[in-house]
């Protein structure tokens, strides 16, 4: 087999995009004749040199890869016109919801096309807000993205990191706030990690600099908590907490509001934790472990008189609020404040003098405050169905602020006053979207087994119900996260140009408690599948539409999901978008973080029932010779180092290898650019534009710009 270039790509012909109806040529992908052995069960893996993201050889196959996708792309008569619909639309004021700390009011502002917002602060509300860091000065193509940030409780400093290029990595620098000063302090390969700060330093959890080369790809093992004093270099900081004997957990470090206690959290995986506490005062003292892991989660709100305000699942699968006595830690003396309810509690935090708690009810947030005896005060009146996000408030201080937002809701921002049970629109959308035009509604249906499941649907008014309208089925199912109404700028040509947007609630989320979560976890995750399917199946049903028209679309997990489901169900979907998918079940765990998903997917190796379950919907391994499968655009990034970007690039070596058939299956690799966070707006909107041109396009849609 010839090796490829770039130059033999490059000459390639390319079918017309018009006609659309030869297969097109791609790249030819050297197989090796690895294989691996589960359980007596060989199975082939002939693509994993493409695991190896340094070489030359895998470069060169991104960049051949990358070659077919934008001539294709480029043909799409309306790519530039929907390039230049969104970049219009994306041009507006956008505003972070305002949040106190140390004394002063920090938030975050785009002005409209900025790659990153900027960072701003005033010392009152009644002050102009002035720019305290601009990140879109720290690179040109806007890459290096702001993280988290921690101003001092002294409100003197601001610790934050900076990650570059999409990375997890993050470096923690810190600046003076009142001149805007930057210190010498620098701290590097940090990951997963707070900003906590204590006396004259804070607390960070990092691992030790990776083997050269694996940065982006080694496993992440060996978690540590440190303090770094300021003024001092990161060699001497001292290592407050380790685990020597398990490598594969995570730390995080916290401190009560008033400094009297430092909280650590132990994971293993994305849900359940052990709890530890110390006296924040005395250094020299050890962490006791007050809540043992790994079955419940365990979440420190504050102090209050002596003991610790804790959100827990212990108890209460739905979640509970209870005081916790760090010195008699046990069950039997816990206080339960605000009982378990038959809504989900996500979030709870502290305001003026009340406690503030965010539920879930189908989907869509309602708020309440309690006294801090439990008793419910009042419910935070909302404009419409939607999600609450970032509600920031202080103990003691009755001003807050925080963000609402639905599928056809721009994000605004509100501003709260506790004594009143009053909110008013602090900032609100100025973006070129009319949503009296559409229509958002919540329906039921019955999945493969029974279950109800729900699902939101958006679009215009006046719709006709004749089975021939684009639709856009959207999921996650995993990892107890929910998917509630939120606004998307990308989206809105796809609703005005006529198309349907679907999100469903699937198994696996947290939309209704641990019991969901459970039903799409480990051996139960086809239930997922089987959700996302019977929605699809549903919808042509209702002749809301027919599978020449559904695209499906989801991200991480979901792009999994996105792979299993157009691998079992080929003929269910006509486009398929997978967005940095966890494609190969069987090694996905040998990457960076995967290990911490295992509590979902469960491992190749743990036993021989978990391994045939896994290779059996996992989409690297199921794919079919001769099979037409669905119009295909994989998007992944180079330096995805949460869900390794050889996840993609091994299932679409092994889809063009054997997809029989008119549909393009191509893949997009953007460069500098990772699991998502910290994208630079243009690299959003050139993404946008070129996903939903090809969902359009292969949906059979005539859009008009």
């Amino acid at each position: 087999m010839k090796k490829l270039t770039l130059a033999m790509v490059v000459t390639m012909l390319i079918s017309s995009c018009a006609s659309n109806q030869e297969p097109l040529q791609y790249p030819e992908t050297r197989k090796s004749d690895q294989k691996d052995l589960y359980f007596n069960v060989e199975v082939p893996d002939p693509y994993r040199w493409l695991e190896d993201d340094n070489s030359i050889e895998t470069a060169e196959w991104v960049s051949a890869q990358n070659a077919v996708t934008q001539e294709y792309l480029g043909r799409i008569p309306y790519r530039e016109a929907l390039r230049s619909r969104l970049e219009s639309i994306w041009n507006y004021p956008k505003y972070g919801v305002p949040f106190k700390k140390g004394g002063r009011y920090f938030l975050y502002k785009n002005d409209g096309l900025q790659n990153q917002s900027v960072l701003y602060v005033q010392n009152t509300l009644e002050d102009e807000a002035q720019v305290l860091l601009d990140p879109n000065t720290l690179s040109k193509d806007g890459t290096i993205a702001l993280g988290t940030i921690s101003p001092s409780p002294d409100g003197r400093y601001l610790a934050y990191t900076i990650s570059r290029g999409g990375s997890d990595w993050n470096e923690i620098v810190v600046m003076e706030i009142e001149n805007k000063t930057m210190l010498a302090d620098s701290i590097k390969w940090v990951k997963f990690s707070g900003i906590s700060w204590h006396k004259n330093g804070f607390y960070y959890s990092a691992y030790d600099a990776p083997v050269e080369g694996q940065a982006l790809s080694g496993s992440n093992e060996f978690h540590k908590v440190y303090y770094h004093a300021l003024g001092t270099n990161q060699t001497v900081d001292q290592i407050i907490f380790q685990d020597k004997q398990n490598p594969k957990r995570n730390f995080y470090v916290g401190l009560t509001k008033d400094e009297s206690y430092i909280i650590l959290s132990e994971s293993q995986s994305t849900s359940g934790n052990a709890l530890y506490v110390r006296k924040a005062d005395d250094m020299k003292s050890v962490f006791v472990k007050i809540a043992e892991g790994f079955d419940y989660d365990y979440n420190v709100i504050d102090h209050l008189n002596g003991q610790l305000l804790v959100v827990t699942t212990n108890g209460a699968p739905m979640k509970q609020v209870v005081l916790i006595d760090p010195q008699n830690p046990s069950k039997e003396n816990w206080k339960v404040i605000i009982p378990e309810s038959t809504q989900v509690l996500e979030t709870v935090s502290l305001v003026g003098d009340y406690i503030y708690a965010e539920y879930l009810e189908d989907a869509n947030n309602k708020a309440y405050f309690f006294d801090y005896n439990g008793n419910k005060i009042n419910q935070l009146d909302l404009p419409t169905l939607g999600t609450i996000s970032g509600f920031s408030g202080e103990k003691g201080d009755s001003i807050a602020f925080y963000g609402f937002t639905s599928f056809t809701f721009p994000s605004s921002v509100y501003k709260y006053d506790a004594q009143t049970n009053q909110s008013v629109l602090h900032t609100g959308s100025e973006v070129d979207f009319n949503p009296d035009n559409f229509t958002t509604k919540q329906i039921f249906f019955e999945s493969k087994d029974g279950t109800k499941i729900p699902m939101f649907l958006v679009y215009k008014k006046g719709l006709i119900l004749n089975g021939k309208n684009p639709v856009l089925l959207y999921g996650y199912g995993g990892f107890n996260i929910s998917v509630t109404p939120s606004f998307s700028i990308g989206r809105l040509p796809f609703l005005e140009q006529g198309g349907i947007y679907a999100s469903v609630n699937l198994r696996g989320g947290g939309e209704y408690g641990k019991a969901w979560h459970k039903a799409g976890q480990k051996l139960n995750k086809q239930n997922v599948f089987d959700d996302f399917i019977g929605a699809a199946e549903f919808l042509i049903a209702e002749k809301y539409t027919n599978p020449s028209k559904i695209a499906i679309m989801g991200g991480s997990n979901g792009g999994l999901l996105v792979g299993a489901c157009m691998t079992q169900r080929p003929e269910l979907f006509k486009v398929a978008i997978p967005i940095v998918g966890v494609m190969d079940m069987l090694r996905y765990h040998n990457f960076t973080i995967g290990w911490a998903w295992a509590s979902d997917y469960g491992r190749s190796d743990d036993d021989e029932e978990m391994f045939r379950y896994l290779v059996n919907y996992s989409p690297l391994h199921t794919i079919i010779e001769g099979i037409n499968y669905p119009a295909t655009l994989a998007i992944t990034a180079d330096h995805d180092d949460r869900v390794v970007p050889a996840h993609t690039f091994k299932f679409m070596s092994e889809l063009q290898s054997k997809h029989k058939g008119t549909n393009p299956v191509i893949v997009r690799i953007e460069t500098q650019a990772g699991h998502g966070a910290g994208k630079p707006t243009s690299k959003q909107i050139e993404e946008s534009a070129d996903i939903y041109s090809f969902i359009m396009y292969n949906l059979g849609m005539r859009p008009k710009f």
